[in-house]
C-alpha cells in the first residue's frame, strides 16, 4: 500500500449488508454459505486492494457492522452508507468522503466480488487509468464494469448496475482494453461466475469457504 501523502489511488468499494449480499448465489452455495461467501469476496478484495503499490487507501461504504469490523481489521476505512439510496449513491458519497480529506485524490471505485483479484493485475489497471479524466474497466461478460476512476478535480459519476459499459461509456469515460487482467474483470453473482473465478485462482478466504463445499 502506498503511503505517500502526494500520490497513490483512493479506492472506494461497495459492500450491500451481508444479508442481503450475493442473491443469486444461494442456488449454488445455499443460504447460510452465501452471505458467508460474500464476506469472504469482500475480505479478498480489500485484501489485494490493500497489497496493491498504487494504492494510498480502501474506502468500504457498508452498513454492516460485522463485515464492516472485519474489512477494518484488514486495514481498510469504513464509511457509513450515508445516503441509503443505492450502489451509486453509495459510490459517490464514498468518493466524496476521500476528497473532503483529500480534495485532489485520485479516486477509483471497485466492485467487492472479486475473488480472483491479483494487486499486480489492478496496479496494470490504476497505471492505465491516470492518463484518462474518467476511465472504466469491462466486466468479463463485457456488459458491465467493474472498475471507474476519476482524476483529481474530477467527479466520479458511477453508473454501476445491469448494462453499465454502455452508461459508463455514453458518459464519457474512456473503456481501459488491456490483456492479462482478468482477475479485475472477474465479478461474482453466480455459480458459474465462481467456477470461473476458481480457475484464475481464488483468494485465501473465499478459498477456505467455497473450497470444502465445493468438493
Amino acid at each position: 500500500m502506498n503511503t505517500d501523502a502526494d500520490d497513490g489511488w483512493s479506492l472506494v468499494v461497495p459492500l450491500k449488508p451481508l444479508a442481503l449480499a450475493k442473491s443469486r448465489l444461494a442456488a449454488a452455495a445455499g443460504a447460510r454459505l452465501r452471505p458467508r461467501l460474500a464476506l469472504a469476496f469482500a475480505e479478498d478484495t480489500v485484501g489485494a486492494v490493500l497489497d496493491c503499490a498504487r494504492v494510498r487507501e480502501a474506502v468500504v461504504v457498508t452498513d454492516d457492522p460485522a463485515a464492516g469490523g472485519v474489512l477494518a481489521a484488514l486495514g481498510a476505512r469504513i464509511v457509513p452508507d450515508a445516503p441509503a439510496a443505492g450502489l451509486n449513491a453509495a459510490l459517490a458519497h464514498g468518493a466524496r468522503t476521500v476528497r473532503a480529506r483529500r480534495p485532489h485524490a485520485r479516486v477509483a471505485a471497485l466492485n467487492a466480488d472479486l475473488p480472483a483479484l491479483r494487486p499486480a493485475e489492478l496496479s496494470r489497471v490504476l497505471d492505465a487509468a491516470r492518463a484518462f479524466p474518467r476511465a472504466f474497466l469491462a466486466d468479463a461478460a463485457e456488459i458491465g464494469t467493474t472498475f471507474l476512476s476519476a482524476a483529481p478535480g474530477v467527479e466520479l459519476a458511477p453508473a454501476f448496475g445491469g448494462a453499465s459499459r454502455l452508461r459508463h461509456l455514453s458518459s464519457g469515460a474512456v473503456e481501459i482494453r488491456l490483456a492479462g487482467v482478468d482477475s479485475v474483470r472477474r465479478d461474482v453473482d453466480t455459480g458459474e461466475d465462481l467456477a470461473a473465478a476458481r480457475e484464475l485462482g481464488l483468494g485465501p478466504r473465499t478459498a477456505a469457504r467455497w473450497l470444502p463445499a465445493a468438493g
